[in-house]
């Protein structure tokens, strides 16, 4: 469990480095702290901050189950809300680097370097507000909040004059752009399959679609419950965000809701892109067939002919005479050409 800490005022900000939760100490009333807790391995020491800070232990709770639905609560010293973050696997964002692609066409090939369930890295987002303290919980270690950070720092923006609710809104809002930067490298990567749709015949094409569709579904189920949360605190004035904080958190629900739009339109995209695919395969398949019915059908009179003449009868006509095998034979080929002639005449090839 990584621990990071950083104290800040409208004038002044400073880092400090803590190993164990008993380091934390409380602040001024003037400042604020910002507590973020990378990893729920160490649920003993997760649990020391019920008393330290006066959290009920359902809230712990929620913070260390990650399976559960993300949801909104309100206490009396305290706001809880929890989300998904859903970010790009490392390993695979390295393929994404190399390959300028986010799907990869050989995912469903034995030795790819990194499989489907691979891919993204689903993370809960657990946010503790109080007054002059918030407390933020990953799931998965990682430095997704590093431009909050640095704006912190620098005293970039509104960050250190507005509060712990509009840092939770900071937090919130880095996450819906992490889920934008993810669906404009699969709209890149969707261009790329329509492109191929009409053009390829691999039976990868197709599988690799399906688990970009999968993709998108797994992006959209951690994209839903929090505009759920986001429309809860809108429309029941839950204390979780200061009216002067309404524009920024109508503008986050409206990103939101165009993210979940374009998932949408994705998997319609990805569904007609594979009908392209599938009609081409079909298409492929009746020329092939087509061919093959052509062959047989010049070769029915012609083994009819052999049949007859291959029967073998004693008295059978012709079979004395000197020439009869090459005229069959010439017939034979007359008959062949005859019947090509005549499909192309009618366009069948």
């Amino acid at each position: 469990m990584d621990i990071s800490v950083i104290i800040f005022d409208s004038i002044s900000v400073k880092i400090r480095k803590v190993s164990a939760i008993h380091e934390l100490t409380a602040v001024k009333n003037d400042e604020v702290m910002w507590i973020n807790i990378n990893g729920l391995n160490d649920t003993d020491s997760i649990k020391q901050m019920e008393k330290m800070f006066a959290i009920h232990p359902l809230t712990i709770e929620d913070v260390l189950n990650t399976k559960q639905q993300p949801k909104v609560e309100t206490f009396d010293n305290y706001r809880f809300i929890s989300f998904k973050s859903i970010q790009l696997n490392e390993a695979f964002k390295q393929v994404h680097v190399n390959d300028k692609r986010l799907f990869d066409l050989n995912s469903g090939k034995k030795g790819n370097k990194v499989e489907h369930e691979e891919r993204f890295c689903i993370d809960q987002i657990s946010i503790i507000i109080m007054d002059n303290l918030i407390i933020t919980f990953q799931e998965i270690p990682g430095e997704p909040y590093d431009g909050i950070r640095k704006r912190i720092l620098d005293n970039i923006g509104r960050v250190r004059t507005m509060g712990t609710d509009y840092i939770t809104y900071s937090l919130i809002d880095a996450v819906v752009d992490e889920y934008n930067v993810i669906l404009s490298q699969m709209e890149d990567d969707i261009e790329i399959y329509e492109d191929r749709a009409a053009k390829t015949s691999d039976d990868t094409f197709i599988s690799a679609i399906q688990d970009a569709k999968k993709d998108l579904f797994l992006i959209k189920r951690a994209m839903l419950p929090l505009r759920t949360n986001l429309v809860l605190i809108s429309r029941q004035n839950i204390p979780l965000f200061r009216d002067q904080l309404k524009p920024f958190l109508q503008d986050l629900q409206e990103n939101l809701l165009n993210a979940l739009e374009s998932v949408e339109s994705y998997r319609d995209w990805l569904s007609n892109i594979m009908e392209v695919n599938l009609s081409v395969l079909s298409y492929q398949t009746n020329k092939v067939m087509k061919i093959l019915a052509i062959v047989s059908s010049i070769f029915i009179p012609l083994t009819f002919i052999a049949g007859v003449y291959g029967m073998n009868f004693q008295h059978m006509p012709e079979l004395a005479m000197q020439w009869a095998y090459p005229v069959v034979l010439c017939g034979m080929g007359f008959i062949a050409l005859m019947m090509i002639l005549f499909f192309r005449k009618r366009h069948w090839f």
